[in-house]
């Protein structure tokens, strides 16, 4: 699975990109985002405030319920303003 990480999140996990094989218990995107949590003190940090990490699959905006697969790709970011 790929992950991708934009704006604000990059910065603070210092990757814009990762290859991720979570284990069979990780169904769904915030399964996910707990799992990525767990994986080192930045991406605890970048993360904890899920209520602002919006995510898309396959380049789709779901919510943390969405299920997921194995060759799916996962985009997690800040929420986007215009101007």
């Amino acid at each position: 699975m790929k992950v991708l990480y934009f704006a604000w999140l990059r910065s603070k996990i210092g990757v814009a990109q990762e290859e991720v094989a979570p284990p069979a218990e990780v169904r769904d995107v915030g399964s996910l985002v707990d799992w990525l949590k767990a994986r080192s003190p930045k991406h605890a940090e970048a993360l904890a405030n899920t209520a602002v990490v919006k995510v898309a699959v396959n380049q789709e905006y779901v919510p943390y319920d969405h299920p997921l697969s194995a060759n799916d790709e996962v985009a997690l970011f800040p929420p986007v303003t215009g101007g």
